[in-house]
């Protein structure tokens, strides 16, 4: 049974010191809203110390004991929707999705509703009362399958700390433009592209990415691999495989032109071209449960346009 009150407590870290008050409780509790903070001050929620305080804008000195106890209310604006979920597992703490391609994961400019986290509030109306509905971590639009989400605060509390802590682990099945001769790591920082705001990129001063591949066969133009990481940064293996010079085959934005084959019919090249979205399925995940303990794990078979891509690929 779900209580009926959020109930957070922690110091808060020296460096804070100077720091507005809600500025500090953000980066304290991230998985909260500077917003949703800033009311639980002004509804007098929040103590510091012991004491009951009212105003976001107030310093901090770093290192002050933080308590708070608020009711559960709705994290967000978005809408129930009855959309299809493919539940893999389930249990009093957490979900296990296995997500389509071509379905977002969170709500954003341009995709308002339709996502997976619409399907979720609609089929587990009380995930409203938890931050981004429990999703933990994502996959990208075009990107098929397993995620887990988290159904209390405390669950999901501690998924994000087996995130951090690099405890979770996910394998991918990609295929890749070219031949990788062998098995390699990629570690690469990744961060916004300079120039184009939308796209990410390997850049000098991004955040530390690592990606580990192993090669699972080899066609005439392209490679299948099981890909793992270590860090879970956006895009990070369309970014990495097309770092190396071997981007994931169908990645329209990381992709680039794609050249010419040799050795195979025009029927099969246009064949190829049909294939619209990256090569890439999150085939595996894995994760210490976060109530009893003990390592889970689930596997979702690929998907039918990628089961029907690799038998292409063989034919050749």
């Amino acid at each position: 049974m779900m209580s009926d009150t959020i109930e957070l407590c922690g110091e808060l870290p020296l460096s804070a010191a100077g720091q507005r008050l809600d500025q500090a409780l953000a980066h304290r509790f991230p998985d909260y809203s500077r917003a949703r903070l800033q009311q639980w001050i002004r509804d007098q929620r929040v103590q510091i110390d012991g004491v009951v305080v009212s105003r976001p804008r107030d310093r901090v000195m770093g290192g002050e004991r933080v308590a708070i106890v608020a009711p559960l209310a709705a994290e967000g604006s978005w809408l129930p929707q009855p959309l299809p979920l493919t539940v893999v597992a389930e249990d009093a703490a957490l979900l296990v999705i296995n997500k389509p391609a071509g379905v977002v994961v969170h709500p954003a400019n341009g995709n308002p509703d339709g996502t997976l986290l619409n399907a979720l509030l609609y089929h587990y109306p009380e995930l409203a009362a938890i931050p981004r509905a429990g999703i933990v971590h994502r996959l990208d639009k075009e990107t098929s399958g397993l995620l887990v989400v988290a159904r209390t605060l405390a669950a999901q509390h501690a998924l994000v700390s087996q995130l951090q802590a690099r405890s979770v682990s996910r394998e991918y099945v990609a295929v890749a433009r070219g031949h990788l001769e062998g098995d390699g790591s990629v570690r690469a920082n990744i961060g916004r592209h300079p120039v184009d705001r939308k796209r990410m990129a390997v850049v000098a001063g991004g955040r530390e990415a690592i990606s580990h591949y192993r090669v699972v066969r080899q066609f005439a133009h392209h490679t299948e691999l099981r890909v793992s990481l270590e860090t879970g940064r956006t895009h990070q293996i369309r970014v990495h495989m097309a770092h190396i010079g071997h981007p994931l085959l169908g990645d329209p934005v990381y992709g680039g032109r794609p050249r010419p084959l040799t050795g195979i019919s025009v029927e099969r090249q246009q064949r190829l071209a049909q294939f619209q979205r990256q090569a890439l399925h999150a085939g595996r995940l894995a994760l210490i449960h976060p109530t009893r303990g003990g390592t889970c794990q689930w596997q979702a078979p690929l998907p039918e346009d990628m089961v029907q891509l690799l038998a292409l690929l063989d034919s050749d």
